[in-house]
């Protein structure tokens, strides 16, 4: 199994490199190209006059959205412990132990709105688009069963709970002394 990233939605039209304009109607094509997908986005007019899309390649998968700018993201002051994050994690990590929770964290994503389903003629693989950024994601179906679920809802809360907990890297270390030798405030330590 593997995943693929691909390019964030464009802020072009491939064909003609006309800017596209907000709230206009554009069309996305996936086209396989060698191990993984080439993702490109089309002005309606370039999509209607080419009939199929680079002229006889048929695309894996296509749709059709509104474009909308992306507001700049905010700083992040501190790495984000959520299921977004921890997918994106997982999507860079090429672990194949983790297909099973990459899968439930795109679903999980997908109900609250954030990944957005898009159409694909291979039943093995899960097509998303992130709604905000447009970045398209391709995530394998692991297949899971009924009774594979709660061991999955186990491991990704337990993968979730480790990201909360700071690291011995990241966090500085206390006082190494223990707080039950320190003498008491005020009291004046006196050899013997």
């Amino acid at each position: 199994m593997q995943d693929w990233n691909i390019k964030n939605r464009s802020d072009a039209c491939v064909a003609t490199g006309r800017q596209f304009a907000e709230g206009e109607v554009f069309h996305t094509a996936l086209y396989r190209e060698g191990d993984g997908f080439r993702r490109a986005d089309y002005s309606e007019e370039a999509w209607a006059a080419q009939g199929k899309p680079d002229g006889t390649e048929q695309p894996f998968s296509s749709w059709k959205s509104r474009f909308e700018q992306p507001a700049p993201p905010p700083p992040e002051p501190l790495p984000r412990d959520d299921a977004e994050g921890m997918l994106r994690r997982l999507l860079d990590s090429p672990d194949p132990s983790h297909a099973n929770a990459r899968y439930l964290l795109a679903v999980m994503l997908e109900r609250k709105k954030v990944l957005r389903h898009r159409p694909s003629p291979d039943p093995s693989l899960l097509v998303y688009e992130h709604a905000s950024t447009g970045e398209t994601l391709v995530i394998p179906d692991p297949g899971l069963s009924l009774s594979d679920l709660a061991a999955v809802q186990e491991e990704v809360s337990t993968l979730l709970t480790g990201l909360s907990a700071p690291t011995a890297a990241s966090s500085p270390e206390p006082d190494a002394t223990p707080p039950e030798t320190e003498p008491p405030a005020g009291a004046s330590s006196s050899a013997s």
